[in-house]
């Protein structure tokens, strides 16, 4: 089987990693790749926003399975328009419609979605530009920190939490302003929810699921869980407090209802549900939904996948995802984020990266990464994953720091103490 995965960063290398090793797969295409994925698969220089592009690389390449690896293409409908396509529409595509991609795609769609539904999140007001007033009003009976979230895409980097109500104000108009472009012209002001965060992912054919190992993940680009929000510095997998108990209690009062709510309104969600929680005294809540894996949650899920990848996402598009086997590696796996200086705000690419092939008992992900005549340049602002798996966590990090140590390239920043919380 040809396999095209949509997509460019860590997430899209780990993926075609773990495709690689299946016997099934056959050749796997990303489309446009970086440098690591064209290490192990084929590059297509192409937008995965430009569908016509798309169809046409599936069609020349003959590919078999579309895995749709980040969340504009399935907000802009890529599945839908796979289906009306007389050419493509026998073609499975992971990832779910316009419509089930709302739930990532609109912040105020999944959180009206949440309380029809009865599923644990946070309070909340949906405010435009036209209620200004009537937002601040919201804002000021709210107490501090003050949780601001642009309504729609904005690339993992649209939340903001403050701490005064003057700032949280004068951040309010910026976004009305378009801080976050067209994402913004829609707030969503929540509670803020006091605990410790963490993901659970599922995999679903839109009637039953399999849930993929819980990570947590560490937005924040500073140490100490200071800084603003970026894309994600670092993940770990599993989470300490995440056992039985509290997964029990995700699964029965978040996964089941999500899944039941979906199906009663029609919408047979195919894919990868991201479920951002909230630990909150030992009961969940929910943060935010994704409609794809996360990113850097990918690169410490699919290493702890020890069944074949492919049989999963099969299961996805043949509707029997309940018979297909899924075992997983009890080992700790983490992953550290090598940025760009000055990420999440301005930085510059083509800085040369050196040592790369220096590093041993790690997975090395690109993510912002290109290949040159002169050899490979950085083209992001999150650079390069490097994961490692070991016994206990701490290896696991020993590993991916000493990795860490020896890749350069002008600017390079990573944060020390990922999963410091969980000790």
């Amino acid at each position: 089987m040809n396999i095209l995965i949509l997509g460019s960063g860590g997430r899209e290398h780990a993926i075609a990693w773990k495709l690689t090793q299946s016997k099934k797969a056959d050749k796997v295409f990303v489309a446009p790749g970086n440098a690591g994925t064209g290490q192990i698969g084929t590059n297509i220089d192409l937008n995965p926003e430009d569908f016509n592009a798309v169809k046409r690389a599936v069609i020349s390449n003959g590919i078999k399975m579309v895995v749709v690896g980040p969340e504009a293409p399935l907000v802009g409908g890529i599945t839908d328009f796979f289906a009306a396509d007389r050419e493509l529409a026998k073609v499975p595509v992971i990832g779910p419609d316009r419509t089930g991609a709302m739930l990532e795609g609109s912040k105020q769609f999944a959180k009206e979605f949440m309380k029809r539904h009865n599923i644990p999140t946070a309070g909340f007001g949906s405010f435009v530009p036209g209620d200004m007033e009537k937002a601040l009003r919201f804002l000021q009976q709210n107490s501090p920190p003050y949780v601001l979230k642009a309504d729609g895409l904005a690339s993992g980097k649209g939340v903001l939490i403050l701490d005064n109500l003057p700032e949280a104000e004068a951040e309010l108009r910026n976004m009305f302003a378009g801080k976050f472009g067209s994402a913004g012209k829609r707030v969503v002001i929540e509670e803020y929810l006091r605990g410790i965060e963490l993901s659970v992912i599922i995999i679903t054919d839109g009637k039953t699921y399999k849930i993929l190992p819980p990570a947590k993940d560490y937005k924040r680009a500073r140490e100490g869980g200071e800084g603003p929000n970026t894309g994600g510095m670092g993940a770990v997998s599993p989470v300490p407090f995440a056992d039985q108990t509290f997964l029990s209690k995700v699964e029965e009062g978040i996964i089941k209802p999500t899944m039941r709510g979906l199906q009663m309104e029609g919408n047979f969600f195919k894919g990868f549900i991201f479920f951002g929680l909230m630990n909150v005294d030992g009961d969940p809540y929910v943060i935010e939904y994704n409609a794809r894996l996360g990113d850097p949650e990918a690169e410490v899920i699919l290493p702890r996948i020890s069944s074949d990848f492919l049989e999963l996402l099969e299961g996805v598009a043949y509707a029997d995802l309940n018979d297909r086997p899924f075992e997983i590696d009890q080992r700790s796996a983490v992953t550290v984020m090598l940025v760009s200086g000055g990420y999440p705000g301005n930085y510059t690419n083509g800085k040369p990266i050196s040592g790369i092939e220096d590093c041993s008992g790690s997975i090395v992900f690109h993510s912002g990464t290109k290949p040159t005549a002169d050899g490979i340049v950085t083209a992001g602002g999150r650079v390069i994953s490097i994961t490692s798996l070991a016994e206990s966590m701490d290896e696991a990090l020993a590993m991916s720091y000493k990795n860490a140590d020896l890749i350069n390239y002008e600017g390079k920043y990573f944060r020390r103490d990922i999963g410091y919380d969980l000790k």
